[in-house]
């Protein structure tokens, strides 16, 4: 295998590296449909009463926030997808995200395998950059991902760069050490617990979300009516798969601005066909495995 360790940021750049980051309102192919006959209109967990949410309202009190307050009963659920994700030890998945990078809203799509222990991340772009692939094994290489590009740019061999570095976030809002379908899921739950000990909150259930790929979802939306310091979005959208009871999607819009015809992309993230506990090993995390490229 052909190595490089460049030393210098300027060799590395030039390639425009874009590595993928962990965890948007109208996203093609996305179907959301509110119970009411007016899904513009968000409306409060308390108007949800006689749901299947409503009723789990006694299973699992939320700490520090009022069980009247909107954000309760999506709280509960995201509880529960973090419950659902207890027994995963690994995952293939497509893996699809788009951030708003400057003034630019950047799509990328990976196939992902994530091991949880060592955290180990296999990824390979199949639009946007095609051909590129990236691992990070928790530990190894000095705790340093191993980049290989596709196409002409796979004649540089193989790079290692810091996945905090300014190369590896290029183009990124998180570095690829927070990947994955619990980081994205702890982040809302963060966010929900802080928001739910303020007001100025309303919240939507959308029981027939749709991903692209065909799993059946049920969507818990926040929404803040007017721009404050302590709301980072306008939108927050949490899908939580039906069947596995996992949390797969994850959407972050900003308030509008001038001109803006809807909420703008912030953050969104995807995690689709997953296979769960598929008993990935040290070799699908390897360099030198005869399936990848890093040796090409």
């Amino acid at each position: 295998m052909l190595e490089f360790m460049v030393s210098t940021g300027a060799a590395r750049r030039r390639f425009g590296l874009l590595l993928a980051s962990v965890v948007v309102v109208g996203s093609v192919g996305m179907t959301l449909r509110a119970q009411d006959s007016k899904p513009a209109v968000p409306k409060t967990a308390r108007a949800e009463s006689g749901t299947n949410v409503t009723a789990s309202a006694q299973d699992s009190p939320v700490a520090g926030i009022d069980p009247e307050h909107p954000l309760y009963l999506p709280l509960q659920e995201a509880y529960k997808a973090r419950e659902a994700l207890k027994g995963v030890k690994d995952y293939e998945a497509e893996f699809m995200k788009r951030e708003l990078i400057g003034r630019k809203v950047l799509k990328t799509t990976m196939s992902l395998k994530l091991r949880q222990e060592p955290f180990s991340v296999y990824l390979k772009f199949l639009d946007l950059n095609a051909g590129r692939e990236v691992i990070y094994v928790e530990g190894r290489n000095k705790n340093n991902l191993w980049v290989h590009e596709g196409g002409i740019k796979s004649i540089v061999g193989t790079l290692s760069l810091p996945p905090n570095g300014p190369d590896a976030m290029t183009d990124n809002r998180y570095p690829v050490t927070m990947i994955g379908l619990e980081t994205m899921l702890d982040k809302v739950i963060k966010q929900w617990e802080a928001e739910g000990k303020l007001g100025e909150v309303k919240t939507q259930k959308y029981p027939t979300a749709k991903l692209p790929s065909g799993e059946e979802c049920i969507a818990y939306e926040s929404l803040h009516p007017t721009p404050r310091a302590q709301f980072k979005f306008h939108i927050t959208r949490l899908w939580i798969e039906k069947k596995s009871g996992m949390a797969v999607r994850v959407e972050q819009l900003g308030f509008p601005q001038a001109g803006d015809k809807s909420p703008p992309v912030i953050e969104e993230y995807t995690y689709s066909k997953i296979k769960t506990n598929v008993s990935l090993t040290d070799q699908d995390f390897d360099t030198k495995n005869k399936n990848y490229q890093f040796g090409g």
